[in-house]
């Protein structure tokens, strides 16, 4: 599987938020950028990553950092994501997958025992000129936003 590696400049894009605004990579450049693909809202392990991921919240904002989650799920999915789980992270939607291609965070993986399309938990820090600095792929959401909070 094709990667991104470290010291790549991060693909940009533009995708809308929870609330329909249209948000870039360029947009929050003004920090340190944590950005995670998953596959879908309100399902266990993504649940579990959204939550250890807003758990830390202020721990991210200390080290000068913003925590984006994108997954393929719409606006209004998010808001109902981030209301129930009570999430104070970033959501973004990117229904047509487009973001995590550019990524490379979409593609075989395995599920259930069988393989077939779709997005691969992955993790980048970006610095604030846009460059790669973490590039994390297959994870675990178990414990994920600790370890990527102690790599900034």
């Amino acid at each position: 599987m094709e990667k991104l590696e470290v010291g790549q400049l991060a693909p940009d894009f533009r995708l809308k938020n929870s609330d329909g605004v249209e948000i870039s990579l360029k947009d929050l450049l003004h920090k340190k950028v944590v950005l995670y693909f998953y596959p879908k809202d309100n399902t266990p392990g993504c649940t579990l990553e959204a939550k250890d991921f807003s758990a830390l919240f202020s721990e991210f904002e200390k080290k000068n950092a913003v925590v984006v989650g994108i997954s393929p799920d719409n606006a209004q999915s998010h808001q109902k994501f981030i209301s129930q789980c009570s999430l104070n992270v970033i959501l973004l939607c990117d229904e047509d997958k487009k973001a995590a291609n550019l990524y490379k965070a979409y593609g075989k993986r395995m599920l259930y025992g069988k393989e077939h399309l779709g997005i691969i938990r992955s993790t980048f820090i970006i610095n604030t000129q846009g460059v790669l600095e973490k590039c994390f792929y297959n994870v675990k959401a178990k414990g994920h936003a600790q370890k990527v909070l102690e790599s900034l």
